[in-house]
């Protein structure tokens, strides 16, 4: 099937099927587009949907998210995950809004952090409405199906020719309606598990399918069990008080609040008995799923009398605050995990 005709056929089928009123879909505002394409990173569309129009209210243009505090910025991005993203695209927006322009090339938006050339290929076609080709998971998927790629995507030399695919078959014209169907197709018709072929405009050429293979494909390494980890979490209770600690920047939950972890269960102990915690009035317990390991967190709470509250702050440092207080000012999921388990 030739380069045309491929285009042709899914554009024909995104006019009549494709989504067209996504909240980012807008022509001339990159800065929506970019932060759509970063909540869309390893996150589906009906969760992003929940947070974007709530952050853009928040930081309506770049100028306000890469002048606002990280600590402003983090509230609206607790609960997506994957914190990393936000503060790349707060260190991008900051460094966008002091240059007063957008980058005007793929290169450009390479140079940000946080942007690699998927989504820097996104930001030119949906972003700018130039030419962009992108190789997001369901590119490599519908790819992979259709002629029928056996090979493991996750080597290099493999990657290279999808990326050589990607751009022969990638119009000039319709370029950023292309973009959004080839990602519609695969996020609604093509999908990981029981595509629905029957639907699908590339059935009749598609070669995993005329071979079977759709279920096979694209080549899946067989993960490795992830490990996991174990901590005890401290709940100190100033009756409608809890003591929250902010985590630092870098690292796990980077900037968000926390109830105070600890992973040593000596040192927990040790904590414990020079605060003079003996008294145990709740347990709970959750677990956590994150991308390499599972974290199983026990909530040991305790209250303290108002004349020791000083002493538990000078020695942890952080702030008492109620559970919903601690909410908007950002906490990650496993936290609000916790508040449910021992409000219960």
């Amino acid at each position: 099937m030739s380069e045309f005709r491929f285009s042709d056929a899914l554009l024909s089928w995104f006019d009549v099927h494709g989504r067209h009123d996504l909240p980012w879909q807008v022509a001339d505002d990159p800065y929506k587009v970019w932060v759509s394409e970063i909540m869309l990173q390893q996150t589906q569309v009906k969760t992003v949907l929940q947070y974007f129009e709530r952050f853009i209210q928040r930081f309506p243009t770049v100028n306000d998210l890469g002048t606002a505090n990280w600590d402003d910025v983090a509230p609206y991005w607790a609960g997506l995950g994957y914190y990393a993203r936000a503060r790349n695209l707060h260190k991008a927006a900051g460094i966008v809004a002091s240059q007063g322009h957008f980058p005007t090339d793929l290169e450009g938006w390479m140079a940000l952090p946080g942007i690699g050339r998927s989504t820097a290929g996104a930001l030119m076609s949906l972003g700018l409405r130039q030419y962009g080709v992108i190789m997001d998971g369901n590119v490599k998927r519908v790819l992979a199906r259709f002629f029928a790629i056996e090979d493991d995507l996750s080597k290099p030399i493999h990657e290279r020719n999808m990326w050589n695919i990607a751009e022969d078959l990638c119009p000039t014209e319709r370029n950023h309606d292309y973009t959004q169907a080839i990602m519609d197709l695969g996020a609604t018709v093509c999908t990981p598990k029981k595509p629905l072929c029957l639907y699908c405009p590339m059935q009749a050429h598609c070669q995993a399918h005329q071979q079977g293979l759709e279920q096979q494909l694209p080549f899946k390494k067989t993960k490795k069990p992830v490990p996991v980890k174990s901590a005890q979490v401290l709940l100190i209770k100033d009756q409608q008080h809890w003591l929250w600690q902010q985590r630092p920047h870098s690292g796990l939950w980077g900037g968000l609040w926390c109830l105070p972890i600890i992973e040593e269960p000596q040192q927990f102990a040790d904590l414990c008995q020079n605060l003079g915690l003996s008294q145990v009035i709740q347990r709970a317990e959750i677990t956590h799923s994150f991308t390499h390991f599972t974290w199983q967190l026990e909530a040991l709470c305790f209250e303290v009398p108002a004349d020791q509250q000083q002493q538990v702050l000078n020695q942890l440092g952080g702030q008492w605050l109620k559970p919903e207080m601690a909410n908007d000012m950002g906490i990650p999921t496993a936290m609000k995990k916790l508040i449910s388990a021992v409000q219960v």
